[in-house]
């Protein structure tokens, strides 16, 4: 349960990874893929991978009139038998006018092939302008429980020198009572920086004590390390 792809922002928790893209002559359709190798994989303040190491990939369509589609792939490790998460997306992302509020829409389902029990949709929504992001994701069947969950998000993403990337993310997770007793709020600050072709990127995540109590050992504070390369 990892990503959700947007235009305008990327609050996620891993590196973007490194980049193979298609453009049309007439730049109207272009195509990308990704891979990163990762520490872990964590998702929303918690581990996806009980705190070992993740390899993802993905791949990318969009059109200039800011239609996307894409899928995004992980190893996982849950209690559960599911060893594999598969995400597919589409959505419409751009810019209201000359005002430079970006916005993206969209839609998101979560996969585990070996465990198609636990497979669910979300919706998502995001807002940006100069170093600011905010978003809403909601699910009515948020983990497969056939209940509702909305997860809303707020980043701050800066440029520094030496063509070093600082990024920083607050979210706070809205469950319905029968999913848990307790909601909860992540938080995340991040490095990154591309060098000799690789892509580079530390994040810190933590989450408060809620969080903690409900994930145990898999919400613990942690720095996550990601590397990439361009192909």
């Amino acid at each position: 349960m990892k990503k959700i792809i947007s235009l305008v922002a990327l609050t996620g928790l891993m590196a973007s990874g490194s980049a193979m893209a298609w453009e049309s002559e007439d730049g109207a359709h272009s195509t990308s893929a990704s891979v990163a190798l990762s520490t872990d994989y964590v998702w929303r303040g918690y581990s996806q991978t009980d705190e070992e190491a993740a390899i993802s990939g993905s791949f990318d369509y969009a059109h200039s009139s800011g239609f996307y589609v894409g899928t995004w792939a992980s190893n996982v490790d849950f209690d559960s038998d599911a060893s594999m998460e598969l995400d597919v997306y589409a959505g419409f992302g751009g810019e209201f006018g000359d005002s430079g509020i970006g916005y993206d829409v969209g839609a998101l389902r979560y996969m585990y092939p070996s465990e198609e029990e636990l497979d669910w949709n979300e919706l998502y929504a995001s807002l940006s302008y100069s170093y600011f992001s905010v978003g809403v994701a909601h699910s009515g069947d948020v983990y497969g429980t056939s209940e509702t969950g909305t997860y809303y998000s707020v980043g701050f993403d800066y440029d520094l020198p030496y063509g070093v990337a600082f990024s920083a993310g607050y979210g706070y997770y809205d469950y319905d009572q029968d999913v848990s007793d307790e909601d909860h709020q992540d938080y995340r600050l991040g490095l990154s920086k591309e060098f000799a072709g690789f892509g580079f990127d530390v994040s810190y995540y933590g989450m408060d004590d809620d969080g903690e109590d409900a994930y145990g050992d898999t919400a613990d504070d942690r720095v996550v390390f990601t590397i990439s390369k361009s192909m």
